[in-house]
C-alpha cells in the first residue's frame, strides 16, 4: 500500500481542512461515474478512498503517524518490521543447537533466548497456540484485527432503500458484491469475514467495510424520511392534478389539491428509507411552482386585464 499522504498529495503537517479537501477532490475527479471510460479509475478511487479512510479520522491518522499501523489500517507488530517483504517472522534467524533440537534468535529487539528451552516468544506474543504438543506443533491461532483491510464504499440512497447488491474494491484489486441488509445508514461498517489480507497463520483476516451515503441531487435525507422538490406549472397549483414523484423505488402518482402554494408539503407514507424496527420512513414531496420558460401571452393578457 502506498503512503496516504503520498495518495492524497498532502504533507504530514496538512490540517485536516486540506486533507478534506484534498480527498474531496481526487474523489470528484476519479470517481468511476465520471470517468466511465478509464479502466483505471475505480482501483485509482479505491485507493483514494482508502487513504482518507486513515487520514481523514483524527486516531488513526494518529495511530498510522506513531507507526501502529499501516497504510491498509492493518497493526503493525513492533519487533517484527525488520522481516523482508513483509514477513513478520523474518526477524528470526535459524541457530545451531544440540541433536534433534532447533532454537532461532531474534535481533532485532536484542531479544536471544531458546524458545524451547526457556521463554517461548511465540507463546509470550500469541498465547497457548504456538505452543508444541505431543504431536508435533499446534496450528496457530490468528491474533484478533490480524489481516484486517478497512475499505470505503459509497452508497446511494436508492441503494439504502432497495437492499441493493454494490461492488466493493478492496486495497489489493479485489472486487466484491455486498449484499446490503436491510437497515444502513451512514458511517456503519460490515463486517465480511474472511475476505480480508493473507496472514502468515494460513488464514485470511475480515474486510471491514465502511458505508459511505453519497450526497444525491434529488433527495434530502434527515434520519429516515426523504425530502424532495416538486416542480408543478402554474396552472396544476390553480386547477390541481395528478403528477408523477420520483422515489427510490420507482415512480408514484400523487394528487395536488386545487390552489397549492410552493412550499405546500405532500406526505407519502412509507416511500422513505427503511426503519431499523420495521416499516419504512416517510417522502415529503414539496411544491415548487414553475412559470413557463418563454412566457405565456395568455396569461400575461389575464393579468393586465385584471389590473385594469
Amino acid at each position: 500500500m502506498k503512503d496516504p499522504y503520498d495518495v492524497l498529495g498532502v504533507a504530514k503537517s496538512a490540517s485536516e481542512k486540506e486533507i478534506k479537501a484534498a480527498f474531496r477532490r481526487l474523489a470528484k475527479k476519479y470517481h468511476p461515474d465520471q470517468r466511465p471510460d478509464d479502466p483505471q479509475a475505480k482501483e485509482r478511487f479505491a485507493e483514494i478512498s482508502q487513504a482518507y479512510e486513515i487520514l481523514g479520522e483524527e486516531k488513526k491518522r494518529k495511530a498510522f503517524d506513531n507507526g501502529e499501523i499501516d497504510a491498509s489500517g492493518k497493526p503493525r507488530f513492533h519487533g517484527f518490521e525488520g522481516g523482508a517483504h513483509g514477513d513478520p517472522f523474518a526477524g528470526f534467524r535459524r541457530a545451531g543447537g544440540g541433536p534433534g533440537r532447533t532454537h532461532f534468535e531474534f535481533h532485532s529487539s536484542g531479544f536471544d533466548q531458546d524458545p524451547l528451552g526457556g521463554a517461548d516468544i511465540f507463546s509470550e506474543l500469541f498465547g497457548q497456540a504456538f505452543r508444541g504438543g505431543a504431536g508435533g506443533a499446534k496450528r496457530a491461532k490468528r491474533p484478533e484485527g490480524l489481516g484486517d483491510i478497512n475499505v470505503v464504499l459509497d452508497i446511494s440512497v436508492e441503494d439504502m432503500a432497495t437492499e441493493a447488491k454494490v461492488s466493493a474494491i478492496f486495497p489489493d484489486g479485489r472486487r466484491m458484491a455486498v449484499k446490503l441488509p436491510r437497515y444502513v445508514e451512514d458511517g456503519q461498517t460490515i463486517r465480511l469475514k474472511g475476505q480480508g489480507a493473507e496472514t502468515p497463520f494460513g488464514d485470511r483476516g475480515d474486510a471491514l467495510v465502511k458505508l459511505r451515503v453519497r450526497p444525491h441531487p434529488r433527495y434530502r435525507v434527515e434520519g429516515r424520511d426523504l425530502h424532495v422538490d416538486l416542480p408543478v406549472s402554474l396552472r396544476d397549483a390553480v386547477n390541481g392534478a395528478k403528477v408523477t414523484v420520483e422515489t427510490p423505488t420507482g415512480k408514484v402518482a400523487v394528487r395536488v389539491p386545487a390552489w397549492s402554494s410552493s412550499d405546500r408539503t405532500l406526505r407519502l407514507k412509507g416511500r422513505g428509507l427503511p426503519v431499523k424496527t420495521g416499516g419504512n420512513g416517510n417522502l415529503y414531496a414539496h411544491v415548487r411552482i414553475m412559470l413557463p420558460e418563454g412566457g405565456d401571452a395568455a396569461l400575461e393578457a389575464l393579468y393586465r386585464k385584471a389590473e385594469a
